[in-house]
């Protein structure tokens, strides 16, 4: 404290001075240009005649402080930590608050420690370029509506969150439990409560008094909101409202609608679901911000939402801002518009510029906990004939660009022992159990997606990762959930003859390959599902990831059947 405040009167050298910023001040909205003075991995003003020991010009540059993303899945890019990490920090992130829940629902507890331990490797120099909070998942599994690789119960989450790895408790999906009060998902709530850790929320057109029941169990933040009117409501009830800009969710558009000089602060950016390929050509939450600020927002209150709301919300001290003994997490931007990123430093440390990270990770991080999870009883093309009772069923009606399905009648044509799909605009779904090869196979109808002549299938399967196939030949449906097994995981295609497949072998989830690779395999995988047919709104693989999901309304399909979200029950596909 004795050298910054030293250095902070010019009597001592800093470490470093940033010549010639603008600087963007969360506290005012104001813009101050100056030079940034940098000691001990902390800033310690903005001014002139900094005497220095290193000196960078910015040439008129924006200081932002470093980007969190509030709220994200890592799994999601498909990308190792290594990998995820040299992308996300040269496009500003410094910082995420990181719920492994698709982790942990696989491998338990062991997944959450291989996230924490691969990036607390991750060096460069003596800082780590990457902050990560850890949000112990608190939904392992979703519901017991569906076969997870692991249960963690109340007292067992309780427990967890002691250890010191842990930053809080991760989102809340099973919020009919909450608003129950039942006993074990109580326990998860009051565990949290009790260390004074942070519990986030999920919980889609939750409002009146169930959003009251569901905010007194300490739920701080929600990612889920399905319009500007949701968001409103639970910013009078006390809560954080997340704004996602993800690969296959956003809703920054419709929910900035709820923006306002007053409630800004209480709105936070985040990604939740992002691809390789998306962080790769997009960007991450300078993406975010860019599209923030194209919906009117003023480039305050965006920046704000990336950087010191979220440190607020989670108590992450010295983050967020650019400020006297802050520390030096800094992005240098083109402008308040693009967002362009030129250079970002951590601790005063600088670790990207142009676009490109400064740092490596050549060994990547990768024990046996995590390694070859795909187990599935062989399956037959007779396992995915669907048998109905009459000539009407229940089918998930996809909607563009959004993780809710509509629960829809339809007519349907069939045989005496199978439903016929092809040439119709109806598909089959199957969800194959991979944790315990138990032969579990749940079968449903997707409405709207647009594939045909073959199948698709991809072992990312929120929130229990069984492998979620859909097609409309029984013979490739059985061939994809075979080739997703005999590489350990990923995406696969058949068409015809044509056969592809590409690895996940971390989990089933990521991929241990460079992120070139990985953007490079999926999009390609991606453009010839696109190929099959699949309709524009629809990220192939990844939109088909969510239909397992029975914690977003209406219909979904777990490897035990159809699942009725909005009652929250298993289902008859019949009507």
């Amino acid at each position: 404290m004795k050298r910054l405040i030293a250095c902070a009167m010019k009597q001592e050298e800093c470490d470093l001075v940033i010549r010639n910023v603008r600087l963007l001040n969360l506290f005012t909205g104001d813009t101050e240009e100056g030079d940034l003075a940098i000691a001990d991995g902390k800033i310690v003003g903005l001014g002139k005649d900094y005497p220095a020991k290193k000196e960078i010009d910015a040439h008129g540059a924006y200081a932002l402080p470093g980007f969190i993303d509030s709220h994200i899945h890592v799994e999601s890019t498909m990308l190792s930590p290594e990998e995820f990490a040299l992308l996300a920090c040269a496009h500003g992130t410094t910082g995420i608050v990181a719920d492994p829940h698709e982790l942990t629902n696989v491998c338990g507890i062991a997944g959450a420690e291989y996230l924490a331990e691969a990036f607390a490797r991750i060096r460069k120099g003596e800082i780590s370029p990457l902050d990560v909070w850890l949000q112990l998942p608190s939904c392992v599994p979703a519901t017991p509506f569906e076969t997870s690789g692991a249960v963690i119960d109340g007292r067992e989450t309780a427990r967890e969150l002691e250890r010191d790895c842990f930053h809080g408790l991760g989102e809340m999906m099973n919020y009919p439990a909450v608003i129950a009060g039942e006993e074990d998902c109580l326990r998860k709530l009051e565990g949290a409560e009790k260390l004074k850790k942070v519990t986030d929320g999920h919980a889609p057109g939750v409002t009146g008094d169930a959003l009251n029941a569901y905010a007194c169990g300490g739920i701080k933040t929600d990612h889920e909101c399905l319009n500007a009117q949701e968001c409103r409501e639970k910013l009078a009830r006390g809560m954080y409202v997340m704004l996602r800009n993800g690969s296959s969710a956003h809703n920054v558009e419709e929910n900035s609608k709820a923006i306002n000089a007053y409630n800004y602060r209480r709105f936070l950016l985040c990604s939740d679901d992002k691809n390789a390929h998306d962080l790769s050509v997009c960007g991450h939450m300078d993406d975010a911000l860019r599209k923030l600020v194209a919906c009117g927002v003023p480039a305050a209150e965006a920046v704000a939402a990336a950087t010191l709301n979220p440190a607020e919300c989670y108590g992450l001290k010295g983050k967020g801002a650019l400020a006297p003994s802050y520390d030096a997490d800094i992005v240098l931007a083109e402008d308040l518009v693009s967002f362009r990123v030129r250079a970002v430093f951590k601790a005063g440390e600088e670790i990207a510029r142009d676009g490109k990270a400064l740092f490596s990770c050549e060994k990547k991080y990768l024990p046996d906990t995590v390694r070859d999870t795909v187990k599935i009883k062989p399956c037959r093309a007779e396992d995915f004939r669907l048998r109905l009772k009459g000539d009407r069923a229940h089918a998930m009606r996809m909607l563009p660009h959004n993780l809710i399905t509509k629960n829809e009648i339809v007519s349907v044509q069939r045989t005496a022992d199978d439903v016929v799909v092809k040439g119709t605009d109806l598909l089959k779904l199957a969800v194959v159990e991979r944790h315990f090869a138990s032969g579990n196979i749940g079968l449903g109808l997707v409405a709207g997606y647009g594939l045909h002549g073959g199948a698709i299938g991809i072992s990312v399967a929120h929130d229990s990762h069984n492998l979620v196939i859909l097609g409309d030949d029984n013979a490739d449906m059985a061939r994809v959930a075979a080739l997703l097994e005999r590489v350990g995981g990923g995406m696969a295609l058949v068409c015809g003859g044509e056969e592809k497949v590409f690895p996940l072998d971390i989990a089933g989830l990521m991929s241990s390959a460079s992120a070139e690779v990985i953007s490079e395999k999926t999009a390609e995988i991606s453009r010839r599902a696109k190929e099959m047919g699949v309709r524009d709104g629809y990220e192939p693989f990844m939109s088909l990831a969510f239909l397992a999901l029975p914690v977003i309304p209406e219909l979904k399909l777990t490897d035990k059947g159809l699942f009725d979200v909005v009652n929250f029950r298993l289902t008859e596909i019949d009507a």
